[in-house]
């Protein structure tokens, strides 16, 4: 009960869903109120925080702090276990087998499988519970997709019982203890789940993926229209900011487990 309310307390309170309520505040009291400056206010307000959101030069300012934690991992150690924690997901077995993870698990697994590569004698563990009204966990999705870039079921773990990053580092924790591991997350993510790992005592290698905030050269018309591209790179800085608020108020209700010797 608390996942789900979390979850869609969550959810309420993204840019997106947020700002159009407050419109929708605005707008009702333009029509149906006399506190007339007060709509307009509200209303131009909210259009005015939206615009902002949808262009690249504010969107990538707030989302670039969070990706800058951790570079991109190309280290020659070796490595017996990469672990890549879930994302979004679905279940459609007509469609091509990547079509199935969704927004930033895709290139999750794509680091995942290079990973792999690089180091073909590790295990590669993926993560994920299934989401509600799918008999496929993200998991197993994500091990099928996986499979079909050439990755034998054999080198592949699933751990289909997690359903957030808290319970993927548990999950992990019960399974490899102290052993190292790479931790293969999102850029923007990496900081939150390093500490959920950290609290269960584990000291992973992070290999971040899916950077999005961009600092390289753009045209000024890429900069100066808004596009929905810019407006979901607010929402998953809005969204990262939110879960760490969330982790904060959590750490003295969660006790941090003393590494193991």
């Amino acid at each position: 009960m608390l996942f789900t309310l979390k979850k869609v307390v969550g959810g309420l309170l993204l840019p997106l869903p947020f700002l159009l309520m407050l419109m929708a505040v605005g707008i009702l009291l333009l029509c149906f109120s006399r506190r007339q400056k007060t709509g307009k206010i509200i209303l131009s307000s909210a259009w005015l925080i939206l615009l902002l959101l949808s262009l690249q030069p504010v969107a990538d300012k707030l989302l670039l702090p969070l990706e800058m934690g951790y570079p991109t991992w190309n280290g020659k150690e070796k490595v017996n276990y990469i672990v890549v924690l879930g994302g979004g997901y679905t279940w459609n077995p007509d469609w091509a087998p990547s079509s199935n993870l969704i927004g930033n698990s895709l290139p999750r697994l794509a680091e995942g499988v290079r990973q792999w590569h690089a180091h073909p004698e590790a295990k590669l563990i993926f993560t994920g519970a299934a989401a509600a009204g799918n008999s496929v966990s993200n998991a197993e999705v994500a091990a099928r997709v996986a499979q079909s870039l050439g990755v034998p079921a054999a080198a592949i773990i699933k751990l289909d019982t997690p359903s957030d990053t808290e319970q993927e580092a548990l999950a992990v924790n019960n399974l490899l203890g102290n052993q190292p591991f790479l931790l293969v997350t999102s850029a923007n993510h990496m900081t939150r789940a390093i500490t959920f790992f950290h609290q269960q005592g584990l000291y992973p290698i992070p290999a971040p993926a899916n950077q999005l905030a961009i600092s390289s050269p753009l045209t000024g018309w890429e900069k100066a229209i808004p596009a929905p591209i810019w407006l979901a790179h607010s929402d998953r800085a809005w969204y990262e900011s939110l879960g760490r608020l969330w982790q904060w108020l959590k750490r003295h209700d969660t006790p941090s487990v003393k590494p193991r010797q």
